[in-house]
This record gives C-alpha cells, structure tokens and sequence, in this order.
C-alpha cells in the first residue's frame, strides 16, 4: 500500500518526528512510504495545493506526521488541513505519529482524529511517542508493534469513521446588535485587552467584542491578530531557548511582550474553525513560544470570546481550561454566542457564559488579584515543564532560569 507522510513540521527533514516514519520505512520494506513537506512548504502549497491533491489521491493511507505544539499540532498544519478540506478525499484512510514529551499530546491527536472525520476519512488511532524514543530498544519496538497494529487494523477494515457534531455557527453570523448602551465612566488604575482574530464580515464575533468592551467597568484595548504582519509561523528553531529572542525580525516578540502583556486581564476572542481557534489564531499562539516554557502571565485573569458551537467541542473546552491551568491563569469564563444571543442554539450545558457574566468576573479578579489552586491540568503539565527543563537546562536557559527563580 502507498502510505502518504504528511511531514507537518516546519524542519521539514531535520524533523524528529519525521525521523520515526523513516524508521518505520526501513522496517516495512512491503509498504510504499511517500512523503509531502506540508509545514515547511506551507506558502508555496497555499499558492498551489496541487502537487499535495495529487499525493493525497495517490495514498492509501495518509499519515500526519508532527511534534506537538502548544496542545494541537504546528499552525503549519492546520493551515494545510485547512487546504486540505477545499477537496474531497473522503473513505481514504489516516492515522497519526507524534513527538513530544507528553504535555497534551492528546488534545493534539484528538484534533487530527476530529478533523479526519470531517473529511470522511477512515480513522485509525495514532502513535505518541516521546521524543527520544526512537534512541531506545523499547521506543523503537513501540513503533514497530503499533505500525504492526494499524496494518492488520486496515487488512480487516476495522478503522473507526466516526461523526463529528457540525459546527453550525463557525462561520461568521450577521445580524448581531448591542443591547442598549450601558457606556459608563470607566474606573482608573487597571486595563485589560482583548486578543482578537477579526475577519472584516466578521460581526458576529465583533458584537460579542463590542459588548465586552461596553459592559467591562475598566478600560480595555483591542488588538485584532490579522493586523500584525506576521513573517511566519513557529520555526521550532529553538534560538529563542537560549536568548530569548525570535529569528523572525517582525516584531512580535517584543510587541507581546510590551503590547499585550503588560494589561491586568488578557481576553481572547475567535471564531470555532477546524474544532480550535483556527489557523491564524493558532499562528500567534505557537509564536509566543518566544517566551518558552515560562509561565510570565502567571496571576493573569483570561478570559475566552467564542464564537461558534463551543457546547459540542469537547476537545476545545479541554484545552481553554488546561491553557489557563498550566499558566496560573484564573479562567474567568468563556463566554460564547450560545450563551449570549437567543438566536443561538445547542447544548447549553456546555455552552459557557454571557459577555456580562464574562466581563464583571474579569474585572472582580482584577480588582482581588484572585490565583485559584491549580488542579491535575495544571500540576501534571507543569510537572513535565519542570522535569523537561531541568534536563535540557544547557539549551533551555532562558526556561531554566526563570524556573528556577520562581521556585518551579
């Protein structure tokens, strides 16, 4: 069979996890490996997505091959999947292989597993692997017991297709109006901000964004991502471990450092895309990787503006809670247009909060400076920081000392 490699990290060959379906290649010399530079390639394939629909349609089998990235795969990725479902490649089958050291490697593989139902593919459960597991006999052994696995899975089609709730409201909604004006002096000393990933027809979610900001008792900045002129998404070059400084030379580093976490509340807002944040918004998450592993908006409140079905995304709310939870965050509350617009339906069990509920509990954790304990999310993620520092403190030093500095 011609199984397809869809290599989603921006090392392109250099990729560790790259390197265990090379192994894997020597190991089954009867399958045909073929293999596709998504993340690295990932301009030239947005201007020609040709030469990958030719592969794709080629394969038996199509293989997402990635590290995990802030607890979902590369912003490379998502946006080739992205490309990816602009097509029809539906009864194909996927799996998955990843690299890390474990930190929600399975909000990562539930994001493929969800999205390869959205294409209709046939879904078969994926590899996690430590990233120095192909340098050990039993890491090694792993891979080749579960390539074993996915094998005589597919030779007696027991891959699972399973159906994801559609996202009804994911697209931007017009017709979204303010209740009446409850603009008010605001109170001096504090200012939050909103994160925001604001597309132009965008009013659903830009109402949600207006009637924060009118209901919020302090001042609060917008700051809209698709404005910043982003060279880039996350290299993994690690340069910034030791120097704290981003290789790319637009800015960004010092923008967030200075612009965005310098307010007292930090809100963010986007649109549900693909089950996450979507592409951009994922972009700017893994380029605050410029701070590594160190918590600096620790004590912070977050807050979540979600426009979309956040009511069925179980893998989404997962991973806003465990976002705050690993960086002493108090998560104030996601406010979601379920919540907020009648209009709106699902599950309201899960559909979050109201942008009024959203912005009075920001302010009265700004006012407290309230830290709630962290719960396992946080612990056990800040656990594998620890231990993973220590280790790679030669490289990590940046990590290493401001770990050690805060007695973490």
């Amino acid at each position: 069979m011609n199984i397809l490699v869809i290599n989603g990290s921006p090392k392109g060959k250099y990729s560790i996890t790259l390197h265990t379906c090379l192994y894997l290649e020597k190991k089954f010399p009867g399958q045909r490996f073929s293999y596709i530079d998504a993340g690295q390639r990932i301009k030239a394939l947005e201007k020609d997505f040709s030469p990958a629909e030719k592969a794709i349609r080629e394969a038996d089998m199509l293989l997402f091959c990635y590290p995990v990235y802030t607890f979902l795969v590369p912003s490379q990725l998502h946006r080739f999947i992205e490309l990816m479902k602009e097509h029809d490649f539906s009864g194909k089958a996927a799996t998955q292989v990843t690299t890390s050291k474990h930190f929600y490697d399975i909000t990562a593989h539930r994001f493929i597993k969800d999205n390869c139902a959205d294409m209709g593919l046939r879904y078969f459960d994926g590899l996690s692997a430590d990233m120095d597991d192909l340098l050990t006999p039993e890491g090694r052994r792993q891979a080749v017991d579960w390539m074993d696995l996915v094998l005589w899975k597919y030779g007696r089609g027991d891959a699972r297709s399973e159906q994801v709730s559609s996202q009804r409201h994911s697209r931007p909604r017009p017709g979204i109006s303010l209740q009446e004006d409850k603009t008010a002096e605001k109170k001096p000393g504090k200012r939050a901000v909103v994160v925001a990933d604001l597309l132009p027809d965008d009013e659903e979610l830009k109402g949600m964004v207006d009637r924060f900001v009118q209901e919020f008792p302090y001042e609060c900045d917008v700051i809209n991502i698709e404005d910043f002129p982003f060279q880039g998404g996350c290299l993994s070059c690690f340069g910034c471990a030791s120097t704290g400084k981003c290789v790319y030379k637009d800015g960004f580093d010092t923008y967030l450092r200075e612009t965005i976490h310098n307010h007292d509340a930090i809100i963010y807002a986007f649109r549900i895309k693909d089950h996450s944040m979507g592409y951009r918004f994922k972009l700017y998450d893994d380029r605050q990787f410029c701070n590594g592993h160190r918590t600096v908006t620790m004590g912070t409140p977050f807050g979540y503006l979600v426009a979309g079905d956040y009511s069925t995304e179980e893998n989404l709310r997962l991973l806003l809670e465990a976002r705050a939870q690993v960086g002493g965050n108090f998560l104030a509350g996601v406010a979601t247009s379920e919540a907020s617009f009648p209009a709106a339906t699902g599950n309201l069990q899960n559909a979050g909060t109201t942008v009024s509920s959203l912005a009075a509990t920001i302010a009265w954790a700004m006012e407290r400076q309230y830290t709630p304990p962290r719960n396992f999310l946080g612990v056990g993620g800040m656990k594998i920081f620890r231990d993973l520092i220590y280790q790679m403190r030669g490289l990590m030093r940046e990590d290493h000392r401001f770990f050690k500095s805060h007695g973490q």
